[in-house]
């Protein structure tokens, strides 16, 4: 199949991805553009592992205020560059993730945050509710193992799925930018307040 400036430039409208890229990920997947973003998704994932040691000390600090007054977030985002900081695309992502840390009310950024302490009250609990099932042990820690990884993409921002659209997480979110915009790009911290909540 014919690879027209034509195809290449809807791909680009639509994953915001490099001409070239486009181009690329069109001819290695014969022209059937789900491949080609496939394709593309894939290599934004690869860029955003080889980017990760890099400092990210730019960014925004963004607020988004919910059920008129209700609920309050401020979520800091940090990138490479004030280049990026200022763009599109990165304003849109912070202000994605006030409005899903205001809805899906996360506890950590990501799972290495969470005590320890924590961690072992929760693995207690689910092997209490084991406890009489008959199931052998080996069975049972990958039960534990797999309650605990829900509750981690309940209680942590990155593992959570996004609201607006549950097949991708919040950390696969991250990702795709950090592919498209071409700087490491890091989730540092938020806040949530709610009305009338008492302060832990």
């Amino acid at each position: 199949m014919e690879i027209t400036a034509e195809l290449v430039k809807l791909l680009r409208e639509k994953t915001g991805a490099p001409m070239m890229d486009c181009k690329k990920a069109l001819t290695e997947s014969g022209g059937d553009e789900a491949k080609a973003i496939d394709w593309l998704r894939q290599k934004g994932l690869a860029t955003a592992a080889k980017r990760s040691g890099r400092a990210a000390s730019m960014g925004a600090v963004s607020s988004y205020i919910h059920m008129g007054g209700k609920i309050g977030v401020l979520v800091e985002v940090n990138c490479e560059t004030d280049f990026v900081a200022k763009t599109g695309d990165f304003q849109g992502f912070v202000k994605e993730l006030g409005m899903q840390v205001a809805a899906a009310s996360p506890q950590y950024v990501r799972r290495e945050e969470v005590p320890a302490e924590i961690t072992e009250k929760e693995k207690e609990i689910y092997r209490k509710q084991m406890e009489g099932s008959g199931k052998p042990p080996q069975v049972i820690d990958k039960i534990v193992d797999g309650k605990l990884n829900k509750w981690y993409s309940e209680v942590c921002l990155m593992e959570q799925p996004w609201v607006r659209d549950d097949k991708k997480s919040i950390d696969g979110l991250l990702k795709e930018l950090i592919g498209k915009l071409g700087e490491n790009i890091v989730v540092r911290r938020f806040a949530r307040f709610q009305l009338g909540e008492a302060s832990k």
